[in-house]
């Protein structure tokens, strides 16, 4: 049985036909007008307007000046660790050619797209881990120009830790934009910034909307939403853990996600204790509380098989088990974008950095994709090529198909090859 120890008490919605109206109308004026578009919605919405949007090497070694040792360390782990990840994905796809029937030979390539572009958050924090999981990817796929776009923060450019981040990951060009103006730069391009064909990375509604009325005209990873967490765990399982990894996604925004499902109705209880201990302690406090008050459930089952079930009908985007039997819950779920077994494991460590992508799916399409990695920077194409002997004996068949279909011409193509092949 399930049962619902605590339920949402707001369903935070977004208010999108506005958000809709305004990104249409910005983006229409950014194909018409270019960079004087650009440069008007940049100064309205971040205060910015410097005489080139693109950053000087003279930024990037200032950048290098500021941060301390010990980040630029730690920036390097991070990106290594997503480049090793990246590789063993990249390893394990494969170009190939068949002879599947005589002289009927089929084939995949795996292609890179040519250019990229990867648009990383400012918002309230500096999202130096997006660097690394929207730009390393395409980089390890081969992609030839990767470009990146990060709003200024304070009138005063992109943060120093996410141009230090840009700069190590081999970024090509990197801009000074956000919002509304770096998706339509990077899709349509504007006097001296060619367009991209893929863009990649999270934002706010903005953002999200943006990237969505891009779509066709460029690809996407996704559109990306609030934050989600959610928590499996069985009754040995430590609640101090587990309400400071709900507090820990519930600080990210008012709207994130935070789910408990647990077998045990005494570690409901102390986790609910818990979170009231730890809150006093975070100087985000005020947003992980409402975010938690408002969006965070605990739901109470009988069985692990009720759990999965459970789970599989959220699709959300991290799920965490903290249980005994974790493989268990490793053979048996199936919507997720990203697992983290065992009490060990936490989800900021796939925020930040242990080197899976953290740019993964919300609002229940884990039902159907998961999170961005290196293969969405690659085009799987096929090619196919014939003997004249597997011409000639595969044409009749195929224009009888053509004919029981109506379509005539396409039927004479093969026929014409069966009777030159003939010959």
């Amino acid at each position: 049985m399930v049962t619902y120890l605590k339920e949402k008490n707001i369903q935070s919605e977004q208010k999108g036909g506005n958000v809709r109206d305004i990104v249409m109308k910005e983006l229409t004026n950014i194909k018409d007008d270019g960079e004087a578009a650009v440069r008007r919605l940049s100064e309205k919405f971040d205060g910015w307007n410097p005489d080139s949007f693109k950053v000087s090497n003279e930024e990037i070694y200032e950048s290098i000046n500021k941060v301390p040792e010990t980040f630029k360390q730690d920036t390097k782990y991070c990106q290594e660790q997503v480049r090793m990840f990246a590789n063993a994905q990249l390893n394990s796809l494969s170009e190939f050619e068949r002879e599947i029937q005589p002289g009927v030979y089929l084939g995949q390539k795996l292609i890179p797209i040519e250019n990229v572009g990867a648009y990383i958050p400012g918002g309230r924090f500096p999202i130096v881990s997006s660097v690394q999981m929207s730009t390393i990817p395409p980089k390890v796929a081969g992609v030839e120009r990767v470009i990146a776009c990060s709003p200024s923060r304070n009138g005063e450019g992109i943060h120093p830790g996410v141009l230090y981040a840009l700069h190590l990951a081999g970024v090509d060009e990197i801009y000074s934009l956000g919002g509304i103006q770096a998706i339509g730069t990077m899709a349509y391009g504007i006097e001296g910034i060619k367009p991209v064909d893929f863009i990649a990375g999270p934002g706010n509604a903005f953002v999200a909307e943006s990237k969505r009325q891009v779509f066709g005209e460029v690809g996407i990873d996704q559109i990306a939403g609030p934050s989600e967490n959610l928590i499996i765990a069985e009754a040995d399982a430590d609640p101090v853990l587990i309400a400071a990894d709900i507090l820990g996604q519930c600080e990210h925004d008012y709207q994130a996600v935070s789910i408990l499902i647990t077998t045990s109705n005494e570690l409901a209880s102390k986790v609910q204790h818990e979170i009231r201990e730890q809150l006093p302690t975070l100087d985000t406090a005020k947003v992980a509380e409402a975010s938690w008050e408002e969006n965070g459930e605990i739901i109470l089952v009988d069985t692990r098989e009720e759990a999965v079930q459970v789970a599989n009908d959220y699709a959300i985007e991290h799920v965490q088990v903290q249980a005994e039997y974790s493989n268990y819950y490793l053979n048996n779920l199936k919507n997720y974008g990203s697992l983290f077994l065992g009490e060990e494991t936490t989800v900021t460590y796939g925020d930040k950095g242990i080197g899976t992508n953290h740019i993964l799916p919300t609002g229940k399409a884990a039902r159907y994709t998961g999170g961005l990695w290196v293969g969405k920077f690659l085009k799987t194409v096929t090619y196919q090529k014939c003997t004249k002997e597997a011409s000639k004996r595969i044409a009749p068949i195929l224009s009888r198909q053509c004919r029981y279909e109506g379509m005539v011409a396409h039927a004479v193509t093969a026929e014409l090859r069966e009777k030159k092949f003939s010959l």
